[in-house]
């Protein structure tokens, strides 16, 4: 596992935003668009910030999240939202957002709709995770109804995903999905899930779904 280790939380999301910008820029001088995969949350906000005023060519980056609450964009607790207010903001507002929501009662209903934009950014060129204090990684819960699936070889790219600690519905990536990423990026702050992503080293991707992405991905944190 590649951690490295900030002085303070400025430190690393400074420093996390210039090298998401520098992979973003690489992706683009060979290829016509670069894809950005991000979390919601409000740990990655401050990246959004910094990241939404870099100059970059922003009108060939597809931006998309994760995962996302099946909530509408009106919500408190919509990541879309969040997305649309911290980083396509500035000259990242030239970015295209590919949705993972619709109007829709279930994101079961919706998936079929949200499909095929989803699958255009394959293979994603960067990936920023987060993670739970119960290692929980996108919308991959321990405990959550289509884990199995979501974690196997055989997963479609988006899946409805309901967990006993998430209050809403879900529609995530699936692991197969995320693990397409050129360049992956797990960004934790804290003690806690210090503590937490080093146990999750040691537990089935069942216990601890973060830990299939251990192995490709650089952990960024800071105290």
């Amino acid at each position: 596992m590649n951690i490295v280790e900030y002085p303070d939380r400025e430190a690393l999301l400074l420093d996390l935003a210039d090298k998401i910008a520098g992979e973003l820029r690489a992706a683009l001088e060979v290829n016509d668009r670069a894809s950005l995969c991000v979390p919601g949350g409000t740990t990655p906000g401050p990246v959004f910030d910094t990241l939404s005023g870099v100059s970059l060519d922003w009108d060939r980056v597809d931006v998309l999240l994760n995962d996302e609450r099946w909530v509408p964009e009106t919500s408190e607790r919509s990541n879309t939202t969040l997305l649309k207010q911290r980083l396509l903001v500035g000259e990242a507002a030239r970015a295209t957002l590919v949705p993972l929501y619709a109007d829709t009662p279930t994101p079961e209903e919706g998936l079929d709709g949200l499909m095929a934009a989803v699958e255009a950014t394959l293979p994603l060129d960067v990936l920023l995770l987060g993670m739970g204090a119960d290692m929980h990684t996108a919308s991959l819960f321990p405990e959550a109804d289509q884990l199995e699936l979501g974690l196997s070889a055989d997963a479609p790219t988006l899946l409805a995903m309901r967990a006993p600690n998430a209050p809403e519905p879900r529609i995530t990536l699936s692991a197969k999905a995320l693990k397409s990423a050129m360049s992956t990026h797990i960004l934790i702050t804290g003690d806690e899930k210090r503590a937490a992503l080093e146990r999750a080293a040691t537990l089935s991707p069942m216990e601890a779904p973060v830990s299939v992405f251990l192995s490709q991905a650089t952990v960024h944190w800071a105290p």
